[in-house]
């Protein structure tokens, strides 16, 4: 068989995979380990977030700190996620063999996937925060609010579109990123994927692949969706395109001009 026949061939096995129920039900099944990597992504993101947004954020908004935040996230891509993987799996920590279903592996994975989704979530907020325009913290200052306030009600709000984009950019790392887990044997998609080459099941290897490619793009869309839900620029155009190109009422209908001039008349 020709390279172009085995490649079709294999396009229709991992379609009749993807449509064989068998495949997705089960501990082991799609549904299963869809779940998982989704559980594992949710909660790295949660937690990165909870550690890198409010250290970047204030250091914005002090405008010091810029040297510690570039370098945070130099050395947090610098890292090999695969190393870091390996050494926490073999490290025995007290507890790490009792982390809910995931066991020592999840313990691992989501330590790996938290530092690797801090340098986006760092440089981001800390770069949105000083890219407000001073003329906007001065009128604040002007009105009489305090720093804090200033943060809170000016300076937070106008950054959220751009904190927004980092969140979005973590969020689709850890999920391609989360799929090594099973290296390690961790949870997700990746078992899967792994499981079915080391059978020489490239049908299995495949689907596992195509789910995570399909899952990626539908948070890209949604997180793509939350950054412009956020972004009050977008916001007031919106409005403004909406309102513009609304019909108006039958009693809102402008009449035509009927003034007439008068003639001059003759002497």
């Amino acid at each position: 068989m020709d390279g172009d026949g085995a490649l079709m061939e294999l396009f229709a096995e991992t379609w009749q995979y993807l449509l064989d129920a068998d495949s997705w039900t089960g501990g082991g099944g799609l549904v299963a380990r869809l779940l998982e990597q989704l559980l594992l992504t949710a909660t790295a993101l949660a937690a990165a977030m909870l550690l890198g947004l409010p250290l970047a954020l204030w250091l914005g908004h002090l405008g010091r700190g810029g040297f510690l935040a570039v370098n945070i996230s130099n050395v947090g891509r610098a890292i090999p996620t695969f190393a870091l993987l390996a050494l926490l799996v073999a490290a025995d920590w007290p507890g790490s063999g009792d982390f809910g279903p995931y066991g020592r592996a999840g313990l691992a994975t989501l330590i790996a996937l938290v530092l690797f989704a801090l340098p986006p979530l760092i440089t981001n907020g800390y770069v949105a925060m000083r890219e407000v325009p001073t003329d906007v913290k001065e009128a604040a200052d002007g009105m009489g609010m305090s720093r804090r306030q200033r943060f809170r009600r000016v300076e937070l709000p106008l950054a959220l579109p751009v904190v927004a984009s980092g969140v979005r950019l973590a969020l689709v790392q850890v999920w391609a990123t989360a799929t090594i887990a099973a290296l390690v044997a961790g949870p997700g998609l990746g078992r899967i994927i792994t499981e079915g080459f080391a059978r020489n099941d490239y049908a299995q290897g495949m689907a596992g692949a195509v789910v995570v490619a399909l899952v990626a793009l539908v948070l890209e869309v949604a997180a793509a969706a939350l950054q412009r839900a956020v972004d009050p620029m977008s916001n007031a155009a919106s409005h403004a395109a909406s309102h513009s190109s609304s019909p108006r009422g039958v009693g809102e209908m402008s009449e035509p001009s009927t003034t007439v001039e008068e003639a001059p008349t003759g002497s």
